[in-house]
């Protein structure tokens, strides 16, 4: 196979202000990536009449789709090592953008895991491994901020795919949200095809030569290697296996705990916690680059210490005796969320070298999401456990023991293996 047209020799450089530009492109994807996913939760009470399934089926929907996410990871981290970064990305999001459609036709629980969980996942496995590295390359002093303020984009597409979502499917019914969804992402991908631009993976070397490509194994294995990544990846496992079960059953839990109608269900158990996400992950991005320029250490403490905070906010959120307390619980959980995720690529690529950041990504998701795969079918069993119709309140309060769990992983590799692991990575005058 020839070598990727991506190294010194074929780059060009970008504008001055590109890596802003791309900033915003890979917000927009991220924006529709995470709105997609999350309009199944929204729509969840819509489709099980409709369609007639159990609160089994449904949760089977959601554990496939973050299983098909969690095995195609590996390979999607690889292949974001190996080849073009930009049209990846651009296939990633034309794909998941028509399962998307596709799942608005879906007769059944056959047809909505066909669909909607593999059809989908497998193309939405391909965009993270890719796009983390790829906006890393361009941002370096700014690197955190940057990160922050794409992971912001999926606290926006949430929030908006939980008051939209919610009215088109009262509107419309709960397939033309997925026309609607499906169809704007296929829009954003041909734009991407004439705006996005790849970036070299490692500087050239004195004769020109592009470096040598790194192996499978090698890539794959880098987290094993590094003990502050695996940690990482645990904390990292705890946030995903919490946001996997409130993305999908929030909404239902607080409209049959209250009483709330679909869109006000979907859309404000979505919003606040979404939001005070948003104030998180900026606030985060911003404190932790201007902190950890002089104290390496400071991105994994805010980490911890989110982590920690967040553990009597789950259990407030699963057992609050009102609406109004249940929105508090949802925004806390979101702004420790945000504090913990403003720093989540950055740690990581605070001990992985550039050129196994995708594969790092890739492996750290397929294990998260392996895990995380089980919340929404395990809350889904609570539910029907508990004849008082307070199965959902205890699913969700026992989630705060993952939360403590992931806290003192990162606390370990804050202890005892982050000095040795740390990688001075050097400025490039090209990039940032």
């Amino acid at each position: 196979m020839h070598d990727p047209p991506n190294h010194a020799s074929t780059y060009h450089r970008p504008h001055r202000w590109y890596r802003w530009e791309l900033l915003a492109l890979l917000c927009a994807a991220f924006f529709l990536h995470q709105g997609d996913r999350a309009i199944y939760g929204v729509v969840l009470s819509s489709i099980r009449a409709d369609l007639g399934l159990t609160d089994s089926q449904l949760g089977m929907v959601a554990f496939s789709l973050f299983l098909t996410l969690a095995l195609m990871m590996p390979v999607a981290g690889y292949v974001g090592d190996v080849f073009n970064r930009k049209w990846i990305i651009i296939g990633s999001v034309i794909f998941w953008s028509g399962a998307t459609m596709i799942t608005g036709m879906a007769g059944g629980v056959v047809g909505l895991i066909l669909f909607r969980s593999v059809a989908t996942a497998g193309g939405e496995s391909f965009y993270s491994p890719a796009a983390y590295p790829l906006l890393a390359s361009f941002h370096l002093k700014t690197r955190a901020f940057a990160l922050s303020v794409h992971q912001s984009a999926l606290y926006l597409g949430v929030m908006t795919s939980g008051f939209l979502g919610g009215a088109i499917a009262e509107a419309w019914g709960w397939r033309a949200a997925f026309y609607l969804f499906g169809g704007t992402g296929i829009a954003l991908g041909l734009l991407l095809a004439v705006r996005l631009k790849d970036a070299p993976r490692e500087p050239a070397s004195p004769d020109g030569a592009p470096p040598a490509r790194v192996g499978a194994v090698e890539a794959l294995g880098v987290i094993f290697r590094t003990p502050t990544a695996l940690l990482l990846t645990c904390g990292f496992t705890a946030i995903v296996f919490v946001n996997n079960a409130f993305v999908v059953w929030a909404p239902a839990f607080v409209e049959e705990k209250f009483g709330l109608s679909v869109t006000v269900a979907g859309g404000y158990s979505m919003f606040y916690h979404h939001l005070a996400a948003l104030i998180g992950v900026l606030v985060g991005g911003r404190l932790s680059d201007a902190v950890a320029v002089r104290r390496r250490r400071f991105r994994l403490q805010l980490q911890t210490t989110a982590m920690l905070f967040g553990v009597p906010a789950i259990l407030w959120m699963g057992l609050a005796g009102s609406v109004a307390a249940t929105w508090v619980a949802m925004a806390l959980v979101g702004l420790f969320r945000g504090l913990y995720e403003s720093n989540t690529h950055a740690a990581l690529f605070d001990v992985i070298p550039p050129r196994y950041r995708a594969s790092a990504v890739g492996m750290t998701v397929m294990i998260a999401f392996l895990i995380g795969s089980v919340a929404p079918w395990f809350l889904g069993l609570c539910r029907e456990m508990f004849s008082d119709g307070r199965g959902l309140s205890y699913g969700f309060a026992s989630l705060a023991a993952t939360y403590l769990l992931g806290g003192l992983a990162v606390a370990a590799a804050l202890k005892w293996t982050f000095h040795r692991d740390y990688f001075e990575e050097t400025p490039r005058d090209d990039l940032a």
